[in-house]
């Protein structure tokens, strides 16, 4: 992980009920490595932010809530997944999902829409870097 999250920037992503886009995209590029080392918190989500915005993986304003589609087409392309078919000739955050649910990553009750918890947020960071570890990841 190129920026470490202390325990305390954990348990209040933990604690959140909604991620803004802002915060997702600081934990997803950190996760990913593709922020540099030396940030300060701050300096992090806005460095993540704009390199997110600027690609075309985040379509929401720095503090507007994340919703499932939004936080599996973050993932998506910031860890280079290829998805399926349909992903890969669309590239949109709704076959983004679709992958994500395919590939268990987004389990339980879920809706394209919903707004993603902290909690919920950290679970499938969680599997992504689980999934992305294993014997051929995503690729």
């Amino acid at each position: 992980m190129a920026f470490a999250q202390t325990a305390w920037e954990l348990e209040t992503m933990l604690a959140s009920e909604t991620v803004s886009a802002a915060s997702a995209a600081r934990f997803v590029l950190a996760s990913a490595d593709k922020l540099p080392q030396g940030l300060s918190p701050a300096e992090a989500e806005l460095e993540a932010y704009g390199a997110a915005a600027s690609r075309g993986w985040i379509n929401r304003a720095a503090g507007e809530n994340m919703t499932l589609k939004d936080t599996a087409f973050l993932v998506m392309n910031a860890f280079e997944i290829k998805g399926g078919l349909f992903y890969s000739l669309f590239r949109n955050p709704r076959y983004a999902y679709r992958e994500l649910i395919y590939r268990k990553i987004i389990q339980g009750r879920s809706d394209p829409a919903m707004a993603v918890s902290g909690e919920r947020f950290l679970r499938i960071l969680g599997r992504v870097l689980d999934y992305v570890g294993g014997e051929g990841g995503f690729n």
